[in-house]
């Protein structure tokens, strides 16, 4: 109930329907969730701000400080790592399956592959992983098709290449006529598709080597731009870096081992304290400093006596009392960096494992659960952000290409991907687990294929292939004979028992 001060009181008096009303407003005024109250001081910077208008004013700069930790900090380079090892890992791979044309596209694919990079530097499963650790790091990447002559020999004419998100005109914002905008270099038509790229020739950062004034943004129509980065929040337009959130907390965290170095130094240091009697101290045999006038003069109070020499063994003046000076270690130093690289690594979106390599608090147990939260998250961007945004969009255009080169006389579009498969964690007990579900009729044989990155239908084809040739070699009974000895020596008697038993029976027999 808001509480009513005197001009409520007042007003309740003389007209109570005006007092009430007047109480019910004041009531509107209070927050119906505590989170949202400002008692407490907290008031969020740049409130009701879009994300274009975001990363219009801080984009930039998490670029910048997002590519310096990578480069500076080793378990922010190793996060990264480990992130495009597990998501895009040897590749996302397509296979088409159009029946007239599938064998056609899929051998000028394997081709095609080795030659699609512009630059010449590597293969199309190495710019999946060079592109997806840019968006990362930058926070997007742009991919930039590039048709070519036929007479230029390649397999079908296109190449495709890999650019810094720099090379953005990020600074051209401005209305068309035609009734679209450019936004942070994007030009987008009146129904808010994005149509066109505002593009430099070359990079930014070589302008400081050449001429500025060749430094002039070209548009570059849509359809030959793959833009790759994460929408986070509706209608946004430019993506920010995967380590976002966690900038601050790493700088902090880099300038607290800075300071616990300095203390270590100083802790690693031994500092003596001379004093005594100044009659006792007077010695006349010893030399006068330098500077100092007669000999046995003594130093003045607060002056070094010299260095302490390792392992040395040294005279000094009768009557002297030394007191040792030793820095105390402070405790905790471990405990807290390991405190702070967990948050790290979960704003990150990595295990602390897969972050700095330590796996001494883990279990089986505890690494699998966190491995398998970790992989679902994988394969949402796998099959959400890379398969469409990327993936889909360069096999349409090597099929369009492939027409263009008559490889194939229409493009179909019929294919699929299949993403890398993942590595078990305890190789037994989870094959195990999957055939205990296919033979107890949860799953299926193909879905546990599926799962593992393969195609059910070429595993199935390529096991009647091999079972044909094996049998006509006459080695199949030999394998099965094999099997058999070595459930046994494994333990596994429920399985070789199964084999025998018909051999069990004849006997009886």
């Amino acid at each position: 109930m808001a509480r009513r001060n005197l001009i409520d009181r007042i007003v309740g008096y003389f007209n109570p329907g005006s007092g009430l009303r007047r109480q019910a407003a004041r009531q509107m005024l209070h927050r119906a969730y505590e989170g949202a109250s400002r008692a407490d001081g907290w008031v969020p910077q740049r409130a009701g701000a879009s994300a274009n208008a975001d990363h219009a004013r801080d984009g930039r700069e998490l670029r910048v400080r997002s590519r310096a930790l990578v480069q500076n900090v080793p378990y922010v380079a190793q996060g990264l790592r480990s992130l495009v090892a597990n998501v895009v890992g040897v590749g996302i791979t397509p296979t088409w399956a159009d029946a007239l044309s599938a064998d056609k596209l899929n051998s000028a694919w394997a081709k095609w592959v080795k030659e699609c990079d512009a630059d010449g530097r590597t293969n199309y499963y190495g710019m999946q992983a060079a592109a997806y650790r840019a968006m990362q790091q930058d926070g997007e990447v742009i991919i930039r098709l590039r048709p070519r002559l036929k007479s230029d020999g390649l397999t079908v004419p296109l190449q495709l290449q890999l650019l810094e998100i720099d090379f953005l005109d990020s600074d051209k914002t401005l209305e068309l006529a035609t009734g679209g905008r450019i936004v942070n270099g994007i030009e987008y038509d009146p129904l808010g598709r994005a149509s066109a790229y505002w593009l430099f020739d070359q990079h930014p950062g070589d302008a400081v080597r050449f001429s500025r004034a060749s430094l002039v943004s070209r548009r570059i129509d849509a359809q030959y731009i793959i833009h790759l980065f994460t929408p986070d929040r509706a209608g946004q337009g430019r993506g920010f870096p995967r380590i976002a959130p966690v900038i601050a907390r790493v700088r902090d965290l880099q300038l607290y081992e800075d300071a616990e170095l300095n203390r270590k130094n100083l802790e690693a240091r031994i500092s003596v304290l001379g004093s005594g009697s100044i009659e006792l101290l007077a010695n006349q045999d010893m030399p006068a400093p330098e500077g100092n006038g007669a000999a046995g003069a003594l130093p003045r109070t607060g002056e070094t006596l010299g260095a302490l020499a390792s392992g040395g063994i040294m005279s000094m003046p009768i009557g002297t009392n030394f007191t040792v000076v030793q820095p105390q270690a402070m405790p905790g130093y471990v405990e807290y960096v390991k405190h702070q690289l967990h948050l790290i690594a979960a704003g990150f979106g990595v295990t602390y494992e897969m972050m700095t390599g330590d796996v001494t608090e883990v279990n089986f147990s505890s690494a699998r659960v966190r491995m398998l939260d970790f992989r679902r998250e994988a394969e949402v961007e796998q099959w959400s952000l890379l398969a469409p945004n990327l993936c889909d969009r360069v096999c349409r255009a090597f099929e369009d290409a492939a027409v263009l080169a008559d490889i194939v006389h229409r493009a179909t579009y019929l294919f699929y991907h299949s993403t890398p498969k993942w590595s078990y964690v305890d190789p037994s007990k989870d094959v195990n687990a999957d055939l205990a579900e296919v033979s107890g009729g949860l799953s299926s044989i193909s879905e546990k294929l599926r799962q593992r990155g393969y195609n059910p239908d070429d595993v199935f084809k390529e096991l009647a292939s091999d079972i044909e040739k094996l049998r006509t070699l006459g080695v199949l009974d030999v394998l099965s004979g094999w099997r058999t000895d070595a459930a046994v020596a494994t333990g596994n008697t429920a399985t070789a028992d199964d084999e025998t038993k018909p051999s069990r029976k004849k006997a009886k027999a």
